[in-house]
C-alpha cells in the first residue's frame, strides 16, 4: 500500500534479528498475491480476490495489515484500469482486457510485508489494447526491478528513484506518480523513510545493513495527475489513462539484499543485473 509523502528519516535501521523476523510476513504477502493470481480472470469479482488473499494469509498464521489501517476493512486493494492504487474490493465483475492492480500486505508476530502486482486480463477481441496495457505493466515492473537493483549498490536511498525514473523515461512517454510513494516497513506497514520513484534533490538516508523499504512505482500511460474518488480511497488518473502498480519489500543486510516478498528473494529478476540476493542470517 502506497504512502503519501514525504516522511522524515529517523530510527530506520533494523537489527539482524529483526530482518529474519520479516521473512515470514514477506512470504505470507507473496502467498496472498499468488492466491489472487490463481483465480484472476474475467467474471471474478474484486471481493473474491480479497477473500482468496485473506485465506492465504490466515493459512500461514498471519493477518492482513491493510485491515489495521484506520477506516479500511479489506485484505487487499484492487485497482482496475484507470485506478492507480487503493481501490476497494466489492461487487465489481472483472471484464476481458481489464488492467487489475492488486496490493496486499501481511503481519506476523508484529512484523510486516507489503507487495503489489498488475495483471492484464486476456481479450481475444482486443489484442492490440491488451498488448498496450501489458506493455505499461511491463514498464512498471521493470522500473521496480531497476529500483531494487540500484538499492543493492546505492550509497543513498534516493538513488532508487533516479534508477526508476531513468528506466521509465527510456521506455517512452509515461507518467510517474509523485503524490504517492514507497516507504520504510517493519513494525508497522508505513514507516520512515520515504522512497521516491523519481529524482529529488536530497540524497536520502545512507543505504546500510538494517534498511528495509517498500519500493513501489506507480506509472500511468498518460498524465500523472490523479484524483481521489468519492469513496475517499480510490486514486484514479484525471485523464482516464491506464495505470499499473508493482511493489516489493526489500531488506538490506551485511551480506547483500533480500526481496522479502519474493519467494526466491528476487533471484530470477535480479539475475539480469548480475545481482545475487542473499537471505538474511
Amino acid at each position: 500500500m502506497s504512502r503519501p509523502g514525504p516522511l522524515r528519516a529517523k530510527g530506520i535501521y533494523k537489527t539482524p534479528d529483526d530482518l529474519r523476523r520479516m521473512i515470514a510476513p514477506g512470504l505470507a504477502t507473496a502467498a496472498s498475491l499468488s492466491a489472487v493470481r490463481d483465480i484472476l480472470a474475467p467474471g471474478v469479482t474484486t471481493l473474491e480476490l480479497d477473500a482468496a488473499a485473506d485465506a492465504a494469509i490466515r493459512a500461514v498464521g498471519g493477518r492482513s495489515n491493510f485491515q489495521l489501517v484506520p477506516g479500511y476493512r479489506h485484505t487487499v486493494c484492487t485497482s482496475v484500469n484507470d485506478e492507480v492504487v487503493h481501490g476497494i474490493p466489492g461487487s465489481r465483475v472483472l471484464q476481458p482486457g481489464d488492467t487489475v492492480s492488486v496490493d496486499s500486505g501481511a503481519e506476523i508476530d508484529g512484523w510486516n510485508g507489503d507487495s503489489a502486482m498488475t495483471v492484464v486480463l486476456p481479450d481475444p477481441t482486443r489484442e492490440d489494447v491488451v498488448a498496450e496495457r501489458r506493455t505499461l505493466s511491463d514498464v512498471t515492473r521493470g522500473a521496480l526491478w531497476h529500483g531494487v537493483a540500484r538499492l543493492a549498490t546505492a550509497r543513498h536511498l534516493n538513488e532508487v528513484g533516479e534508477a526508476i525514473e531513468d528506466f521509465v523515461e527510456s521506455q517512452g512517454e509515461y507518467g510517474i506518480l509523485t503524490d504517492y510513494i514507497g516507504h520504510g516497513i517493519g513494525r508497522t506497514m508505513h514507516e520512515e523513510p520515504p522512497v521516491f520513484n523519481y529524482r529529488v534533490r536530497a540524497k536520502g538516508p545512507v543505504v546500510k545493513p538494517g534498511l528495509v523499504v517498500a519500493i513501489e512505482p506507480m506509472i500511468t500511460a498518460g498524465s500523472a495527475d490523479t484524483l481521489v474518488r468519492d469513496d475517499d480511497w480510490t486514486v484514479a488518473t484525471v485523464d482516464g489513462s491506464m495505470a499499473a502498480h508493482w511493489e516489493h519489500s526489500v531488506a538490506v543486510h551485511a551480506d547483500g539484499i533480500w526481496v522479502l516478498t519474493a519467494t526466491d528473494g528476487g533471484a530470477a529478476d535480479l539475475a539480469p543485473f548480475g545481482i545475487v540476493p542473499v537471505v538474511p542470517r
